[in-house]
C-alpha cells in the first residue's frame, strides 16, 4: 500500500467515524440511548453492523465518544478561565465559554440532562477528574464557599444547560440564545452587566 493510499484510507475511516458519531447523536436525540441499537445506527449510515463494530465494540463506547469533544472543550474553558488574573474575569470567561459550548452543542446538551445513558457517559468521563470538578466549582464559588454559593453555582450551570438545550428554545438563533443565556447567567452569579460603549 502506498503512502497516498494509506492516508486516503485513514481519512476515509475518520470520515466514517465522524458520520457514525453524528448519526448516533441524531438517533440518541430521537430515541434516547437505550432506544437506539447498533443496528439502527448501521441502517441509518447505510453500512453493516460489522462496520459499526470496526469503530466501536459497544454502544457505551459510542455514547462516550459522542460526549467527549464537548467535555474536552469544557475542560479547556476551565483551564483558560483559571489563567485570568482577576476573579471576576475568571467567572466571566467561564460563563461565556460555557454558554458558547451550550449553544454550539444544543442537541448534546439536551441529552446531558435528559438521557440516563448520556448522563452515565458524562459521569464516567469526569468521575476520576476531581481536579476538573474542583476547578469548575472553585472558579464560580471561590475559596471556602458556603452552601448557598455551591447551590447557586450548580443551579446556574444546570439551568443554563437545560434552557439552552430545551426544545422550547429551538426556534431561537444562536446569537439571541447566547445573549439571553449570558444575561441570565450573570444575574444568577451576581455579575454586573457588561457596559457597551
Amino acid at each position: 500500500m502506498t503512502t497516498g493510499t494509506a492516508e486516503a484510507g485513514a481519512r476515509g475511516a475518520a470520515d466514517t467515524r465522524t458520520r457514525l458519531l453524528d448519526t448516533a447523536l441524531r438517533l440518541f436525540t430521537e430515541h434516547g440511548v437505550e432506544g437506539t441499537s447498533l443496528q439502527m445506527i448501521a441502517d441509518a449510515l447505510g453500512v453493516t453492523k460489522a462496520a459499526v463494530y470496526y469503530h466501536f465494540k459497544a454502544k457505551d463506547e459510542i455514547t462516550e465518544a459522542v460526549t467527549e469533544p464537548a467535555l474536552r472543550e469544557l475542560d479547556a474553558i476551565v483551564t483558560e478561565a483559571s489563567k485570568q488574573r482577576r476573579r471576576g474575569a475568571q467567572i466571566d470567561h467561564l460563563l461565556a465559554g460555557f454558554i458558547d459550548l451550550v449553544v454550539r452543542h444544543r442537541a448534546l446538551v439536551a441529552l446531558f440532562s435528559s438521557d440516563p445513558g448520556v448522563a452515565r457517559a458524562v459521569e464516567k468521563s469526569i468521575h476520576g477528574s476531581e481536579d476538573f470538578k474542583q476547578g469548575l466549582l472553585g472558579l464560580l464559588c471561590g475559596d471556602n464557599p458556603d452552601t448557598a454559593a455551591m447551590v447557586t453555582a450548580h443551579v446556574a450551570l444546570a439551568g443554563l444547560a437545560m434552557a439552552g438545550g430545551s426544545p422550547a428554545m429551538a426556534a431561537l438563533d444562536d446569537e439571541t440564545l447566547r445573549e439571553a443565556l449570558l444575561e441570565v447567567g450573570r444575574r444568577l452569579l451576581g455579575r454586573p452587566r457588561h457596559r457597551t460603549a
